[in-house]
């Protein structure tokens, strides 16, 4: 067991020493969701100064609500990527059969990496575009250290749901043996669904509902409600959150043992 885990742990470093490889990239990446991070709180300002408490949120609260998902964006994979690109390829050139022989879960072993990458970029395209939004914008911390624990954890459930997902997404590959037209689907439906373009409290009230039941609202929404301490949605928002990752994990399971009963690699 306790094996198991240094590989897993293994795993994750490795992913994340590549990652922090791409030096230009990402600090392309962390000014690019800085700029960004700007012309939504310069939106969102316009908007709240004509309507107060929108949505339930107050100036302050709706400014630091675009910095904190800035802050997110690339880490959750909100538009997808991360192990995906590199599983695709695998899919393409015949590869994944050597993957299935390995004596590692398949799962875990592209569990592992995705999270060693999520926590590079956390720690660079996510806290840049936070520190930045809180010394120029007034972006609000929380007030209570007890927070940021509950945070971080509503973070944890974040990459776990974007896993689920994109996992999901992927591994229809096994059948479709491209998941490409998948994948820009879904892309689509986070960026309206996960809060990412504009907190789901903003929907009309039928498509609100919607939205908040379904997994994307974890990847965005539920961590930046967390942050601004709002009080009575926190634990809901945690408790769909680890229901939508064990769900996912779950059906992820079981597609992939549905799926690897019969292989089919392109080209053989």
């Amino acid at each position: 067991m306790a094996g198991s885990a240094g590989l897993y742990l293994a795993i994750a470093r490795g992913s994340f020493r590549r990652y922090s490889t791409y030096r230009a990239a990402t600090v392309a990446g962390a000014f690019t969701n800085t700029v960004f991070g700007f012309i939504l709180a310069a939106g969102f300002l316009a908007l709240w100064r004509t309507r107060p408490h929108l949505g339930g949120y107050d100036t302050g609260q709706a400014v630091t609500y675009i910095w904190v998902s800035q802050a997110l964006l690339v880490a959750v994979a909100a538009w997808g990527g991360g192990f995906q690109d590199d599983l695709q390829e695998r899919f393409r050139n015949g590869d994944i059969a050597i993957d299935l022989q390995r004596p590692v879960d398949f799962l875990g072993w592209w569990l592992a990496g995705d999270l060693g990458r999520a926590g590079f970029q956390l720690l660079t395209r996510g806290a840049v575009p936070l520190t930045v939004g809180v010394l120029a914008c007034h972006a609000r911390l929380p007030h209570s250290l007890l927070t940021w624990p509950v945070f971080l954890l509503s973070v944890l459930l974040s990459l776990l749901v974007s896993f689920g997902l994109r996992f999901l997404i992927s591994i229809s590959s096994f059948w479709l043996l491209d998941s490409e037209g998948l994948r820009a689907l879904m892309v689509v439906v986070s960026m309206f669904m996960s809060g990412m373009l504009l907190p789901l409290t903003l929907f009309p009230q039928g498509l609100r509902q919607l939205a908040q039941a379904l997994p994307w609202a974890a990847l965005i929404q539920a961590p930046c409600d967390v942050f601004l301490e709002r009080g009575s949605r926190v634990p809901g928002e945690l408790g769909a959150q680890l229901l939508w990752a064990v769900v996912l994990f779950a059906a992820g399971r079981a597609a992939q043992a549905l799926a690897v009963r019969k292989v089919v690699v392109q080209g053989g």
